[in-house]
This record gives structure tokens, C-alpha cells and sequence, in this order.
């Protein structure tokens, strides 16, 4: 079982698939994507930020640090992962 952290809201969220998942049998899917613009910026993000970028045209590292500067961080509740619910 991995996780990575959403670069906007600080978020740590499940990655399906790996070494982990095999001997637990997890079978939740995966919280997030890590996402290449078209600038060349490379960001792992949760679904959730990733529905609030911009649809209006292709987004840019600009517009993930607009998203970060509105964005309040993610609350430690104890939990590795969140869930959708």
C-alpha cells in the first residue's frame, strides 16, 4: 500500500496497485494522479484539486500555485489515507 501527498491541499492519498497491495489484498482504488502540463511542470495531485483547476485552458504550474495559495492545508486526523465518502 503506497501514498503520496496532493501538492495542493497536502492530502495523503492511496495509490493503487504495488508490492503492498498483494500481500494485504487491497483493492481500493487510486486517490490520485501525478500530472504533466503542458509547461513541462510535473505535480501529484488528488482528485479532488485536480477537478478545481481550471477548465478553461490547458492549466500550468501557475495555476496549480493559484489553486495551492486558495487551498487550506489538509488537517493530520491520524489517518494514512482518505477516503471518498
Amino acid at each position: 500500500m503506497a501514498s503520496e501527498a496532493c501538492d495542493v491541499c497536502e492530502r495523503s492519498v492511496r495509490i493503487a496497485g504495488g508490492i503492498g497491495d498483494l500481500w494485504n489484498f487491497a483493492f481500493e482504488s487510486t486517490q490520485g494522479l501525478t500530472l504533466e502540463l503542458t509547461d513541462g511542470s510535473e505535480f501529484f495531485l488528488c482528485f479532488d484539486c485536480m477537478e478545481r483547476l481550471p477548465d478553461d485552458h490547458e492549466p500550468t504550474a501557475e495555476d496549480v500555485a493559484d489553486l495551492r495559495e486558495r487551498t487550506d492545508p489538509a488537517e493530520d486526523d491520524g489517518n494514512h489515507f482518505w477516503h471518498w465518502g
